[in-house]
């Protein structure tokens, strides 16, 4: 038989970890819901409500669906005027309408009470 030649040192392939650059994150809400929010960017001082979500699902779709809006927009939650805000709003709104619609079904009872939170929030309520 042939001896085989000297194999090499294997390397291991070096493991690029991911670094999460997590610019939304989830708190949990009254009567069980999930409040959606965004990490303060640029002149914000405080984290930017995005939605309230009745299920920790919905939340997650939501999130999804702000970070394909926001790759196409650069600078949405940057823009400071008037109607840079109203578009933010109106993008938000389209969002939550979005994740609502093709999310799991849940109780009327507790989706009412969700987007009745959510009103409190658009309006500056607590």
């Amino acid at each position: 038989m042939a001896r085989q030649g000297r194999q090499g040192r294997k390397t291991r392939p070096s493991v690029t970890r991911r670094t999460s650059n997590a610019d939304y994150f989830t708190q949990p809400g009254k009567r069980g819901s999930v409040v959606v929010l965004r990490k303060p960017i640029g002149n914000r001082a405080t984290a930017k409500v995005c939605g309230v979500m009745p299920t920790r699902v919905h939340a997650k779709m939501l999130i999804s669906q702000l970070e394909r809006a926001e790759s196409v927009v650069k600078d949405l939650f940057l823009e400071a005027t008037d109607d840079g805000i109203e578009a933010l709003e109106a993008v938000l709104l389209a969002c939550c309408t979005e994740v609502m619609a093709k999310g799991p079904k849940v109780r009327p009872e507790s989706a009412a009470d969700v987007a009745e939170s959510a009103g409190e929030h658009a309006r500056g309520g607590s």
